[in-house]
């Protein structure tokens, strides 16, 4: 199956993130464009990710699947001694099985990191499925605001994030670029892997 990624195409999103634009990197199959697909949401904390993530599996019959909504009723906090990337593993294995059926799915997971997203869309397409980038960009001032709010209003749904834990995570947070995506297949895994699937099966352990 011949796929390409489309242009950055800045979409409306919902309601309660109106001032803002998702960018969205579609996947498409040239061959089939009525394929099932994977939406993947990327983006820090506050970007709305879970809203649009709801919103997108409403409007496409598709199986979400958000983390912190696992994490925290399981284990009580979002990390848990490295219990998230084992949850985050089968929960993709879920997907994949999902896609396999012919389920969309929206993967709620953020993904700050490029060989994050390279594993995913490897996985995906190796499924003959199509994957759908959705990214939200979001200002440290609206971030701040949105974080203070769920804070205060649903303790119970997120955890502690301090000034500082927000500026950080920008520092590490690699940016999808539209520019180098576009029309470009998916490259090699990094230096020492045989391939995406085992740099994925070491990422989220239980995947395999």
């Amino acid at each position: 199956m011949t796929a390409r990624w489309d242009e950055a195409i800045p979409v409306s999103v919902t309601p309660t993130i109106s001032a803002e634009k998702a960018v969205v990197l579609r996947l498409v199959s040239l061959n089939d464009p009525c394929v099932t697909t994977l939406f993947l949401t990327v983006g820090l904390p506050g970007a709305g990710k879970t809203t649009t993530a709801r919103q997108l599996a409403k409007e496409h019959r598709a199986l979400r699947l958000t983390p912190d909504e696992w994490m925290i009723p399981l284990f009580g906090e979002p990390e848990a001694n490295g219990k998230r990337d084992v949850l985050e593993g089968r929960l993709l294995w879920l997907g994949l099985e999902a896609l396999r059926v012919g389920t969309n799915v929206v993967l709620d997971f953020g993904c700050w990191s490029r060989d994050e997203r390279s594993a995913i869309r490897w996985l995906v397409e190796a499924e003959g499925a199509s994957c759908l980038l959705v990214y939200l960009p979001v200002d440290p001032e609206t971030q701040s605001a949105r974080i203070t709010h769920r804070q205060s209003t649903a303790p119970e749904q997120t955890f502690p994030m301090s000034e500082a834990d927000l500026s950080h995570w920008r520092t590490v947070f690699e940016e999808p670029d539209a520019a180098k995506l576009d029309g470009h297949e998916v490259g090699g895994p990094p230096p020492g892997w045989s391939g995406w699937l085992d740099w994925a099966a070491d990422r989220w352990p239980s995947l395999a």
